[in-house]
């Protein structure tokens, strides 16, 4: 029996071993929002070029239809404030999405919502009558006078209720947050070693940014 159970352990061992121990130490992420960013930037780069080379499209310049996709968009996102974002999924960018999020449905849902809390929140304060008043007067200046729209205290009331409004929006929608974050982390963790592979590519992107 401890034989048995020493023959397993080893052999799990070495399963272990194999997939980590002697391999190549994984790339340290980079700490700045900015520098995440540029990583998973860089990636996508990569892929898009990748991409485009297989179907024979890099150009220059290259092919839009093959670079954004020519089917019928098939994803789309309704906002709050009314309008309707759509994306294809043929295209290479497409193709690169789903390789470092995964899901390039969730991705797009998350991503096209939460780029656009603050235009929603922005949207929630046409609700306040004393911001609509604001509004009234500040429209009602001549040639878009700017001394008569400052003193339409147009400013002061958005900065007044703008924070309180985003805090809603960002608590009504803490879920998509929260596919975001956890998308964005599953794609830094796949840009990483596919940048370690292209270290230059990496660097001119750094330096163009």
């Amino acid at each position: 029996m401890r034989a048995a159970r020493r023959r397993a352990a080893g052999i799990v061992l070495a399963v272990l071993c194999a997939g980590g121990c002697a391999g190549a130490p994984q790339p340290k992420l980079p700490t700045s929002e900015q520098a995440r960013s540029d990583l998973i930037k860089a990636a996508q780069q990569v892929l898009v070029d990748r991409c485009l080379t297989a179907r024979g499209a890099a150009g220059p310049p290259p092919r839009q239809d093959v670079l954004f996709g020519s089917a019928p968009a098939e994803l789309s996102v309704t906002l709050a404030t009314g309008y309707t974002v759509r994306t294809h999924t043929d295209g290479c960018l497409a193709e690169a999405h789903r390789f470092l999020y995964g899901d390039q449905a969730r991705w797009f849902r998350a991503q096209v919502t939460v780029n656009n809390l603050r235009a929603e929140a922005q949207a929630r304060l046409k609700d306040d009558p004393g911001y609509r008043a604001a509004l009234a007067r500040a429209a009602a200046c001549k040639d878009r006078d700017a001394r008569c729209i400052k003193a339409s205290g147009l400013a002061e009331v958005r900065g007044r209720l703008e924070p309180a409004r985003l805090a809603e929006v960002r608590t009504a929608h803490r879920g998509d947050i929260a596919t975001y974050d956890q998308l964005r982390d599953r794609a830094l963790h796949r840009a990483a070693p596919l940048l370690a592979a292209h270290p230059t590519l990496h660097q001119k992107e750094h330096d163009l940014s």
